[in-house]
């Protein structure tokens, strides 16, 4: 595959939930079934690639590529409840379906351009992060309300 290319069908991969300051892990379904059974973890997954697939649905015909999203579950007795944001800038990758290429890195409208100029900093990535600078803050914002004016167009 080239970078940035779409995936023929939309997968499901779960990841922990792990303590503040702390990366969340990659685990396969089978571990998501062990940690919360078999029927929470298929309602789950089920749920996740239904909700991810309509939003790209939605996204699609207004000029956006939803390339990925992160969705957080919580449990309570027999309840399976969404919880915490659900696709936003900080928990999806939005992409402008105008000049989009596989095999080019895409332009976003997320929080992938704070990350790359986090990378490109002389930071130990465990330390708190620096500061972000007022032109850096002031471009996530364009970025932001820039998805959200295609979205809500």
């Amino acid at each position: 595959m080239l970078e940035a290319s779409s995936l023929d069908e939309t997968i499901f991969t779960p990841s922990t939930k792990e303590p503040v300051g702390e990366h969340d892990r990659n685990i396969t379904f089978e571990e998501t079934m062990e940690r919360v059974g078999q029927r929470v973890a298929e309602k789950m997954r089920d749920a996740t690639i239904a909700i991810y697939n309509r939003a790209r649905a939605i996204a699609e015909n207004k000029g956006i590529i939803i390339a990925d999203t992160k969705l957080e579950f919580g449990i309570e007795g027999d309840d399976i409840m969404l919880i915490d944001e659900v696709l936003t800038p900080d928990s999806s990758r939005f992409w402008p379906a105008d000049g989009y290429e596989p095999g080019k890195t895409p332009d976003s409208f997320d929080k992938q351009f704070v990350r790359d100029y986090l990378l490109n900093l002389p930071w130990d990535m465990k330390s708190p992060p620096p500061e972000l600078p007022p032109e850096i803050v002031k471009k996530t914002q364009e970025k932001y309300a820039e998805s959200l004016r295609r979205l809500t167009a």
